[in-house]
Parts: C-alpha cells; structure tokens; sequence
C-alpha cells in the first residue's frame, strides 16, 4: 500500500484525500451530486480555499470532522493533496461540530438533523434543554425536530422524496394513527398543499366527525308496547271489527301481526 508522507504548514497538514476517512457520525445521508460536481469544479479551478477538519485515527489516517462535502469534491476534481486543520477532538465534540457545520452551512434535511441532534444528546448524555443550549438551538426548536422521528422512516423518505417541508411533517404528526398519517401526507402532495394548508387539512380531519343518524335508545322492557296493542286491538273487537293479533317470539325480538279484516272480508 503506498503511504503518504504528511506534510504540516503551521497548523494545517497536506493530506491526500485517500487518507481521510469520513466522519461516523456524519448526519447527512444524502448528497447532491451536481452541486458537488459544481464544488469540484470550484476547487479544480481555484484550490480548497476552506480546509477540511480532521483528527488523528489508527493506522496513520485521519478521521474527518468537517467538511465532507469539500473531501467529495476534492476527490471529484483529483486533487492528490487537501489541506487539512487537524485538532484533537473527543467523539461528543466531533459529532457536534459536524452537526453545526450542516445545519450552518447546506443544510440538512429536517430527518437528517433530528437523528443528528439525537446522536448528539446521546453522545453528551445530557438532556434536551442543555444539548438546545450547547448548540445555540432554541429549545423548542430542537423538541419539534426531535418530534419528526416520531413518523416511520417510509414516511419520511416519502417527505424527503416529494419535497415536502419539516411544518409538512409536523402536521400530521396530530393525527393518532400511522394510516391517517401516510394518507395525510400522500394528500399534501396530491394536492400541492403549502404548509398552512397543510395544517387545515389535518384541522379539518381531526374537527370533522363523520355525521351518524340519532340512535333510536333500545328499550328493555317491550312490555309498554306489547300493552298498546293488545289495548288498540281490544278496542277494535269492542267496536265490532274482528281483529286478531298473532305474536311470533325469536332471540332477540318479538314479532306482532295484527289481522283487520276489510269490510268486505267480514261480509263474505
């Protein structure tokens, strides 16, 4: 295997980028292709004005810090020596430095900086109010961000993949089931849905109950009507008609048929 000698201006080493490997805890999962090829084309142009951030890993190699997107691009362009800050950086500091680095920079998508900011307060294992603190986020900023884990991960490649924004996201976590949320979602798209009418969608789902007819109360006891009746059908016989009534009982109900003969049929 050939090995490169390091070379040290001051503070800052030339490293060819073979020898850099990237940051584990690396919260970006996707990358644009054609703006790195943009970058390439830069940095072919005029050199890596910005140096990359490394520290010291095994085996004589260096583990990135910073700037992933700038080693693509060098690596894109052949460039066979970057410049490189190493520094001396425990894991919470790396994770945390390249977490701030996207969220300053090109920033992340909203899943990429929730799982991001989680690893973070994982790795400090520190709570949510301080981890807000130590990375200059509101604290109410970094709970809706951490909230947008609650959708399932095809949930949010489908938001990634459609463009849709983290208030998107937000929105359809106040609907109770995983469906609904899907469902949601596949809607904002559907009908090119901007995040305020996003969030009268769900206003709208979760205030409009489906409309039931008025359930007629079950009486327990037939008795009442099985008296009305026979009560009507006396009063029929008293008057002269010769109503009969038949009564069938089955599991569950009790059918009356009641025979009133028309006056022709009384005749005959």
């Amino acid at each position: 295997m050939l090995q490169h000698r390091v070379k040290s201006i001051g503070k800052i080493l030339l490293l060819a980028p073979q020898q850099i490997e990237p940051s584990p805890f690396q919260a970006r999962t996707n990358f644009d292709q054609q703006e790195i090829a943009r970058l390439a084309l830069s940095i072919a142009q005029n050199g890596l004005l910005q140096p990359v951030t490394v520290r010291k890993a095994q085996n004589g190699r260096y583990q990135l810090i910073a700037g992933e997107r700038r080693l693509r691009a060098c690596k894109l362009a052949g460039l066979t020596e970057i410049p490189a800050i190493l520094c001396d950086y425990e894991d919470d500091q790396t994770a945390a430095l390249g977490l701030l680095e996207n969220v300053q920079r090109q920033g992340l998508d909203p899943f990429e900086q929730a799982r991001g900011i989680k690893e973070v307060i994982a790795l400090w294992g520190c709570t949510q109010e301080e981890a807000a603190r130590r990375l200059g986020i509101a604290q109410p900023t970094l709970n809706n961000k951490l909230r947008l884990l609650a959708l399932t991960a095809q949930q949010q490649e489908y938001c990634v993949a459609h463009g849709l924004t983290e208030r998107h996201a937000r929105a359809v976590l106040r609907l109770p089931a995983e469906q609904q949320r899907t469902q949601a979602l596949e809607q904002f798209v559907k009908q090119s849905m901007n995040a305020r009418q996003a969030d009268a969608y769900v206003e709208r789902l979760l205030t409009d109950k489906p409309r039931h007819r008025h359930a007629i109360p079950m009486v327990r006891d037939v008795r009442i009507f099985v008296n009305t009746i026979n009560r009507a059908v006396r009063l029929m016989v008293d008057a002269g008609v010769p109503a009969s009534t038949k009564r069938t009982e089955g599991e569950g109900y009790v059918e009356y048929t009641v025979h009133i003969p028309t006056a022709t049929s009384a005749s005959s």
